[in-house]
Parts: C-alpha cells; structure tokens; sequence
C-alpha cells in the first residue's frame, strides 16, 4: 500500500510531466506530506527568476496556488477544488542558487469551501519570502 507522500509524489509527476503550464512545477521536491499539510522544496535557477534576479511573483503565486492544492488532496475528501480567491504577501528576496521551502497547510475546510496558509521561506535564512492565502470551492 502506498503512503501519502508516494501518492503524492506520483499526482506530482503527472501534473509536471505533461505539456504546458504546470511544466514549471517539474524540479518542485517533494518533502513531506500528511493530512492537510505538504511541504516542498525549490531550488531558485535562472529560468525562474524575474530581471531583477530573484524569484518571479508569477512562480510565487503558482507554488501557493499548486502546494495548497496538494495539501487539499492530502485531506479526508480529497477534492482540488478551484481557486475563488488567492493573495500573496511578498517580503523578502529570493536569489539564484537559494532553496525555497514552501509549506502549505489547510486551516479550514468546510462542504463548499477549503482554506489554505502557505509559507515560502528562505531555507538557509529561515527568512519569510512570501506568504500566501488560498481559498477554493470545492463544490456542493
């Protein structure tokens, strides 16, 4: 029987593993995982970055989007849901070369809605790079 955390794996190599957009996510590892909670890792490279060198926002908002997501299949009912509304706080930089760890958490979850936290913080520093809130319907 598979744990979480290889069933996750495993959702997570589909996902980055086929055309388009969700190509980004292919070099997210994969930390751990346990009921309504997921944590990842990223090494910042160039392809990731904005022109000023650091993280992209756009990268930011899509780990918050898809680590939350992740954490909500790690609940009871695991559905994905779609996003109603998500909002990122940005504080710090993240350079090149720098890993990220992104932890999502599910604070919340309710028959309609699902409410996700999500902490990307600087590996080596500890420092806080973004934080993010994630809502999601999760349907009737």
């Amino acid at each position: 029987m598979m744990s979480l955390t290889q069933n996750l794996r495993e959702v997570m190599k589909a996902i980055s593993g086929v055309p388009g957009f969700d190509k980004v996510l292919e070099k997210v590892t994969l930390v751990s995982a346990a009921p309504g909670k997921v944590t990842c890792e990223l090494r910042v490279e160039e392809e990731y970055t904005n022109k000023l060198g650091t993280l992209h926002g756009g990268l930011t908002a899509t780990l918050v989007d898809s680590i939350s997501t992740m954490a909500l299949l790690c609940t009871e009912r695991a559905l994905p849901g779609v996003s109603v509304d998500m909002n990122i706080t940005y504080m710090s930089p993240a350079k090149i070369g720098e890993v990220v760890v992104v932890t999502a958490q599910i604070l919340k979850q309710r028959r309609a809605l699902a409410f996700a936290s999500v902490d990307l913080t600087n590996k080596t520093t500890r420092k806080l790079v973004a934080q993010g809130r994630h809502t999601k319907h999760l349907g009737s």
